[in-house]
């Protein structure tokens, strides 16, 4: 029999409904970051950074791009006879047929492939957050502290921790209580979702808690394996951690990649981040461009002023053209002479000559204000803006829109210009 010390289970199934637009045909864990990478590339890279070199990859909602993108895994050197990495989506037994529905599900309905690796412990992961972790560090805390399950935690401020799944110890990392988003928290130590479970422990939360409706982490297994009284530890985390789940978080954490010293360094030798890149043309920078602090992407073409600005593979951004405080994101077309400011532009968009992306005052958006704020103009993949039209900010636009669906030329800040508008969340 196959035996691992340790395998990984990554959770790359999630909607990630709060990046509106952008995770409309993609699953968040596959949306471009840093202009180069998908945030998938993170926990990956950890995993072969740290030794870890079997990971399951659960996937479920559009995880086709997600899919091609990991293939075989050979950027992470995961290409492996054993072990390796290995898509899981749901799929038909001769009993039942089941989506995951939560967490701890998804981790249950693939028991069988853990079980093949015999492992003696479980690293349970997720597919959306950007950080860096030597895993095998926080294992050699689990040994030390023969527990059952260790958990991932990192200080928050006080007034955040109600957004958390908030752990409290007894001073020596052990977890006494813990309580999921508490009005009125008593700790600042927020779990991060990272799990380390010892097998046995694992498996035997998973069976006995198998019939409860959604099966999550946080609200099932851990609350029992506490009541049955196993060895809960959290293992604290100060380095960079961030959560790309708003168009908020996501803006932010691009733009702190152009800083002079940026918090997270992506160009760090001794702990790489591996990405598929199909792209392998060298960037194309004119003349009569201007590029200050910004991150360019392989086979970008840059004709115009771009400041401020992370920019995927193979942009091009056309003459006259000034891109500012953006995201824009792989095989997206700037036209002549628009302008674009604080926008977030997912792949493959056209922005026809002249637009103009980003001007005038806030307002509320019109549609969903509590995805789409921050002062952003969000434009979803494959996406065509015409010529010479002017849009606000705290707004969205999905689909191939023409000149009429603009009145008087304008989709004022807040406004919402999104096609086929019942297949879009």
């Amino acid at each position: 029999m196959i035996k691992k010390e340790m395998i990984a289970m990554l959770l790359a199934g999630g909607q990630g409904s709060r990046l509106g637009v952008l995770t409309q045909k993609v699953a968040k864990p596959a949306v471009e970051f840093g202009g180069k990478y998908r945030i998938i590339d993170f926990p990956l890279s950890n995993c072969i950074n740290s030794g870890v070199d079997t990971v399951g990859v659960l996937t479920q909602y559009q995880p086709l791009r997600l899919n091609s993108h990991i293939g075989i895994g050979i950027p992470w050197d995961l290409d492996r006879n054993v072990g390796g990495v290995t898509i899981l989506p749901p799929y038909e037994k001769s009993s039942s047929s089941d989506w995951y529905t939560g967490t701890a599900n998804a981790i249950y309905q693939n028991l069988a492939y853990m079980e093949s690796f015999n492992p003696d412990y479980v690293l349970i992961l997720s597919g959306d957050h950007i950080y860096k972790m030597d895993y095998e560090v926080m294992l050699d805390y689990h040994k030390a502290n023969r527990a059952d399950i260790t958990i991932a935690c990192m200080p928050v401020p006080m007034k955040e921790a109600s957004r958390f799944g908030i752990m409290i110890t007894d001073g020596k990392g052990r977890i006494t209580e813990f309580e999921e988003k508490p009005e009125h928290p008593r700790s600042n130590l927020a779990s991060m979702g990272i799990y380390i479970f010892s097998w046995k422990t694992l498996r035997e939360s998973l069976i006995a808690m198998a019939d409860q409706p959604g099966l999550d982490f946080g609200k099932h297994i851990l609350p029992y394996c506490r009541d049955n009284g196993k060895r809960l530890f959290a293992y604290e985390f100060n380095g960079y951690w961030k959560d790309v789940g708003t168009l908020g978080s996501y803006w932010e954490a691009n733009m702190e990649l152009i800083d002079i010293i940026p918090e997270f360094n992506l160009y760090e030798e001794y702990w790489k981040i591996y990405t598929n890149g199909d792209i392998i043309r060298p960037q194309y920078i004119s003349a009569d461009s201007t590029v200050d602090r910004c991150i360019l992407g392989e086979g970008c073409e840059i004709f115009g002023e771009v400041s401020n600005s992370v920019i995927g593979a193979g942009v091009r951004i056309g003459k006259g053209a000034i891109v500012r405080d953006s995201i824009i994101m792989r095989h997206t077309v700037i036209g002549e002479g628009a302008q674009v400011t604080k926008a977030v532009i997912a792949e493959n968009v056209t922005i026809g000559r002249g637009a103009v992306i980003g001007v005038g005052e806030e307002a509320p958006n019109v549609w969903k204000p509590q995805i789409y704020g921050f002062g952003l103009a969000t434009i979803g993949e494959q996406s065509e803006i015409p010529e010479d039209v002017r849009v606000g900010k705290n707004t969205v636009i999905f689909g191939k829109t023409v000149p009429e669906d603009y009145v008087d030329g304008e989709l004022p800040s807040g406004g919402a210009l999104v096609k086929e508008v019942d297949e879009v969340r």
